[in-house]
């Protein structure tokens, strides 16, 4: 066996021709003489087969051809962490002070990168960046506090660290830390995470893209965190929410963008996004890409949905929440399961409201919105039909009143259509050239009231526009 072979090199980080992967199995594969690595590649592309060999399985791994058998000299453990400190920090700079250059027939000397080494101490950075230098260990007892104590931004991304305990054993010597970055690594899960509590005592920003993680392996985990306000999850093996009981209640930001191996029937994937209502500070969600919202008929829909059952959202996929969004997707939301709150035990008797736990458990906000605009009333009660066009047209009679001269005209529209092309099909249809026309509407469930229409970008349904409403058309 080569010297320099770990001994307990099952579970360890590996590296080899560029390719990241883990050692799920050590020892020999007959009839091949010598001992083999098999590893599992984080790039399922990369392998050969799943652990099989021959009829006989040696390991296994998630995907069909994640993994194969190398030879161990052809494999990198990696360096600890202050091998790559020193590689990165000292060693670059060191070589650009001692190179001379020659210029036509002479040397010249690199003068007056002295102070550069000087602003590269690594005793006085604050941030470090060891992006895909094969971390793998923290190094001898204690040296960090004392080589790179100030360090407020830490980025291992794609590194060999193979376990939270590594990570922990890093930070804890950087008292300050706030910014973690350790994408495209494989973490296991410690044993103890509040015996790490210390580890993360003021951080604040993480960022776990595509590290193969669960959300229960995040809860696992989420005691080492306590002030942890963004958490960056995108492309991991995210399935479903569940509470996070006493843990990431600092959460501001959360970003489950790309989570593909999502895979949810509509009531399940709904309680996942109920889940979410839990984090009282959680204030801005990204779901791009993501089968949560991405596998919805009408992507519009969902994300008033979205905002509806989670209250305290002001960004989601980067788009600000205005507070005209949040009424509107709240009344709509309010009417869309108004059918089913009747038919639970729910009533717009307070005294008599009382639905069931299975509907409060599927929508539990719909109670607070009832407080908040009031019961549904009849008419705005009607039953959800199966997605058609002929089930989306509503019939609107568009008034002028200021032309006496002008007729109402009769129209079935779309109530996806947006309000702009609403115009567009108004100035064909009355026939007006260079005018800039201001639209309000009235329902006969408001006797007497004009409610604006001001927003072009928006479709009628945003409005509550229903069949039979009118809407009066004015210019100037």
């Amino acid at each position: 066996m080569d010297e320099d072979f770990p001994s307990d090199a099952v579970g360890r980080r590996v590296t080899c021709d560029g390719e990241r992967g883990t050692v799920r199995f050590f020892g020999t594969v007959p009839p091949t003489t010598g001992v083999w690595l098999g590893v599992e590649w984080d790039n399922p592309d990369r392998g050969k087969h799943d652990g099989s060999h021959e009829g006989v399985r040696y390991f296994t791994c998630r995907q069909p051809k994640g993994g194969s058998f190398v030879r161990p000299r052809k494999a990198s453990f990696g360096v600890d962490y202050l091998t790559a400190v020193k590689r990165r920090y000292e060693i670059e700079v060191q070589q650009v002070l001692e190179e001379e250059y020659q210029i036509s027939t002479k040397k010249v000397e690199m003068v007056g990168f002295e102070d550069v080494s000087k602003k590269q101490r690594v005793e006085k950075l604050t941030e470090v960046a060891l992006r895909m230098c094969d971390v793998s260990s923290p190094g001898p007892a204690n040296e960090i506090r004392k080589t790179t104590p100030h360090v407020l931004m830490l980025d291992l991304c794609a590194n060999l660290l193979c376990s939270w305990d590594d990570v922990a054993a890093i930070t804890e010597q950087m008292e300050n830390l706030k910014e973690l970055l350790l994408s495209y690594n494989r973490l296991r899960v410690p044993s103890d995470p509040l015996a790490r509590l210390r580890s993360f005592p003021c951080l604040r920003v993480l960022s776990l893209t595509s590290c193969a993680l669960t959300w229960p392996q995040l809860l696992e985990c989420a005691p080492m965190w306590p002030q942890l306000e963004e958490l960056y999850a995108s492309m991991n093996d995210i399935t479903e929410l569940q509470k996070p009981n006493h843990v990431l209640q600092s959460l501001k930001v959360l970003d489950l963008s790309t989570c593909q191996r999502i895979h949810f029937s509509p009531p399940k994937k709904w309680r996942v996004i109920n889940e979410l209502e839990k984090l009282q500070n959680l204030v801005q969600l990204s779901c791009r890409q993501n089968p949560l919202l991405s596998r919805e008929r009408n992507p519009n829909t969902a994300t008033q949905q979205l905002i509806a059952r989670v209250a305290q959202l002001e960004v989601i996929d980067r788009c600000t929440v205005l507070p005209e969004d949040r009424k509107g997707a709240e009344l709509d939301y309010r009417k869309m399961f108004g059918l089913e709150w009747l038919a639970s035990g729910g009533h717009q008797d307070p005294l008599q409201n009382r639905p069931s736990a299975e509907f409060t458990a599927q929508h539990p906000r719909y109670q607070r919105l009832v407080q908040k605009y009031g019961a549904p009333e009849d008419g705005e009660l009607k039953k959800q039909e199966p997605f058609a066009l002929k089930n989306q047209l509503i019939s609107i009679t568009f008034v002028c009143p200021d032309e006496t001269d002008q007729k109402p005209v009769v129209k079935k529209l779309p109530d996806s259509m947006i309000v702009q092309k609403v115009k567009g099909l108004l100035y064909r249809l009355l026939k007006i050239r260079g005018a800039e026309l201001k639209l309000t509407y009235t329902s006969s469930k408001m006797e007497g009231k004009e409610i604006e229409i001001d927003n072009d970008l928006k479709p009628l349904q945003f409005y509550s526009i229903e069949d039979g409403d009118k809407v009066l058309v004015r210019w100037v």
